[in-house]
């Protein structure tokens, strides 16, 4: 029954929300709300001890307040060790960690967690894409594993 459910539950972890953690505003609008950047939390899902703060600007506006607003594609990513690093089980060795629209149809953000198994060491990208095309703009961050403790891949 435990397996199931961790397995349910790392089926829908790419999906889940951010934390919110804060905002500053960018632009002043008149009508609807400001721009901003947005600061989120991500906990990674299969990773215990591991968040990643992710910063990215969001459009204001009336766009903004609809709902209808492409955001902008810089991003920014730092990935902390928050407490003792535990794996939920055997990683892959390239795996997307969190998904999130950020226009009303076609665009998305993603952070991707990457294992660069000659250094121990847990590798997290942050970039979007369109259906159609993508944007080259990026972030990364490492957090080097104790040797003591391998990084399970399968």
């Amino acid at each position: 029954m435990i397996p199931i459910a961790l397995s349910l539950l790392l089926l829908i972890a790419p999906n889940a929300r951010a934390e919110s953690i804060g905002e500053v505003d960018t632009v002043f609008k008149l009508i609807g709300p400001d721009h901003k950047i947005v600061v989120d939390a991500h906990d990674d899902p299969g990773v215990r001890g591991v968040t990643c703060y992710v910063s990215r600007a969001k459009t204001g506006g009336i766009k903004g307040a609809l709902g209808v607003a492409e955001d902008k594609s810089e991003a920014s990513i730092d990935c902390e060790r928050v407490g003792p690093i535990a794996f939920a089980g055997a990683l892959p060795v390239q795996e997307q960690i969190f998904s999130e629209r950020i226009s009303l149809v076609f665009k998305k953000i993603r952070v991707v967690r990457m294992i660069d198994r000659k250094r121990n060491t847990l590798v997290y990208l942050t970039y979007s894409d369109r259906l159609i095309e993508g944007s080259p703009q990026n972030s990364v961050t490492a957090i080097a594993v104790d040797p003591s403790t391998p990084i399970p891949v399968k």
